[in-house]
């Protein structure tokens, strides 16, 4: 670790280094000092295999913004004192530090519609404002991630290949998810529709990755390794996944999942407040569809996991995946339901 601050020009000395947030991905500390404090992470290069691809669109978003938004609160890297916002070091990885915004905090859970609407309406913004980036600068940073013509691909291979005592055992589940197979078949129309623009997305839209001031209003979104082109879907899927629900994809008991009305008529107006000019007449029809999109997909990486023993999320419990992709084909029922 010493190493490590020094190369940000942080003497160990002088700075308090503790572990810090909820992340699952990356690892991160907070260092703070008598006056400065920063955000220190390592990335996880197992998951982002080019780490410089996260660095390069991190570099073209902060361009970008600076030259055209500069009242927009990005929280841009913190150089190194060589000047280089990312460094590798042999036998532990790379890290970038940012600076730490004062008078901040987020939250973990949605607990009002009011939080919805503000997390919406900046996330929206996010990809307002850099409506003028030419996709071509910006790197994929995982491929293939909301892709749900691949998800349902490897999960209809999971049908042939996989554990076949638990293909048996998810019999119901397979028949849930099979009925709305039509969702993927939308999905195949919507990449070939030029109604559907390719924007600067997010990808990871909850509710932890919005900073919010004193006054539970938005001041900008965070962790932005998953910032590349993709659909207005996938960002506002995303929220309804994880904010429409009192209860997260963890919870067991199904009878506590529903739809929160209330929270989905924030995220659409919050998501509309920034973006309803930038979206086409086709795609401001599709925001039930967004999470129904996510929804699904997120069903199908559960079960083909579960199918193909537990081989990419691995699990906490015995069965912790055949429990998510039920909790998450509840969750899909129930939205369809209010159509």
């Amino acid at each position: 670790m010493k190493e490590v601050l020094s190369l940000f020009g942080f003497d160990q000395n002088d700075y308090d280094v503790r572990s810090y947030g909820s992340g699952l991905i990356n690892h991160t500390w907070v260092v703070e000092g008598k006056e400065e404090k920063y955000i220190l992470q390592r990335v996880n290069d197992n998951v982002f295999k080019r780490p410089e691809d996260i660095d390069t669109n991190l570099r073209v978003v902060a361009n970008y913004l600076k030259e055209n938004f500069k009242d927009y609160r990005f929280i841009a890297p913190h150089k190194t004192v060589n000047g280089k916002t990312l460094v590798y070091i042999n036998g532990e990885g790379y890290y970038r530090a940012f600076p730490f915004v004062k008078n901040s905090h987020s939250f973990d859970v949605v607990e009002k519609p009011e939080l919805a609407y503000e997390a919406a309406r900046q996330f929206g913004m996010f990809t307002k404002l850099l409506s003028g980036i030419d996709m071509k600068d910006l790197k994929i940073t995982l491929p293939s991630f909301h892709d749900l013509s691949l998800r349902h691909t490897q999960y209809l291979e999971a049908l042939k290949n996989g554990n076949e005592q638990r293909i048996k055992e998810s019999a119901d589940f397979i028949r849930r998810l099979n009925k709305h197979s039509n969702i993927a078949e939308e999905y195949e129309q919507i990449k070939a529709n030029p109604d559907f623009k390719l924007r600067v997305t997010h990808h990871d839209t909850k509710i932890s990755n919005v900073l919010f001031d004193n006054k539970e209003k938005g001041i900008c979104v965070i962790d932005l390794d998953t910032v590349m082109p993709g659909y207005f879907i996938s960002d506002v899927g995303d929220m309804m996944r994880t904010y429409l629900s009192p209860v997260s994809e963890e919870e067991k008991d199904y009878s506590k999942i529903e739809i929160r009305d209330e929270f989905y008529k924030a995220i659409v107006e919050g998501y509309k407040e920034q973006m309803n000019d930038e979206l086409t007449q086709t795609e401001k029809r599709y925001f039930l569809y967004a999470g129904t999109f996510m929804i699904y997909m997120q069903a199908l990486r559960f079960l083909t996991d579960y199918l193909n023993n537990d081989i990419y999320y691995g699990e906490k419990y015995p069965g912790h995946n055949y429990v998510r992709a039920g909790n998450q084909i509840t969750l899909l029922e129930k939205l369809i339901a209010k159509t």
